[in-house]
């Protein structure tokens, strides 16, 4: 772990944030949900376009780019459709983001992601951990949640999406940890 000045946050050696051992709820959630989201920049990292396009575990189709543009299109949803109520169209023509195109490599999925990332915090920043929104469709449309679900959701969104990148990315380069 690398020590920082009090002003900013600890990181581990790989460049991930250092989850805060004691701190509000709040805190907590958003430190979490933040480590899990450098975890899994930190899978792609080092790997070209042809490498993250890599269905690696048989008979899945799932790869790493699929993954980073799906963790996009879940940003939008619960952030921006959920908890703000905004009709925005999915960020991929697929709405679940896993589907590839020939012209879009990860830098552009990454990008996309950050922008879908920061547009998140901006809508949670004003909230407290109690306020709500609605689900936006499938069989529970209407269902209201709070932010404190949302984050909670995300953080075990991204964990197990992170478990997925560990065994893609061992079988591409045999990279482990993290």
């Amino acid at each position: 772990m690398t020590t920082n000045t009090p002003s900013t946050p600890p990181t581990f050696p790989d460049g991930r944030p250092v989850p805060p051992m004691t701190a509000d709820e709040r805190a907590m959630l958003e430190s979490w949900l933040d480590f899990h989201r450098a975890t899994l920049e930190l899978k792609c990292r080092g790997l070209d376009d042809a490498q993250v396009r890599l269905a690696s575990a048989e008979p899945s189709s799932l790869t790493l780019l699929g993954l980073v543009q799906h963790l996009a299109e879940v940003e939008r949803n619960w952030f921006q459709r959920v908890l703000a109520g905004l009709d925005v169209p999915p960020v991929y023509e697929e709405e679940s983001g896993y589907a590839l195109r020939p012209d879009r490599g990860l830098d552009d999925a990454l990008t996309i992601w950050r922008r879908e990332i920061a547009r998140g915090r901006e809508i949670s920043a004003g909230r407290s951990l109690e306020d709500t929104g609605r689900l936006a469709d499938g069989p529970l449309t209407g269902v209201e949640v709070s932010l404190r679900w949302v984050l909670i959701h995300l953080i075990e969104e991204y964990a197990r999406h992170n478990g997925h990148a560990d065994i893609l990315r061992e079988r591409i380069d045999g990279v482990t940890g993290a």
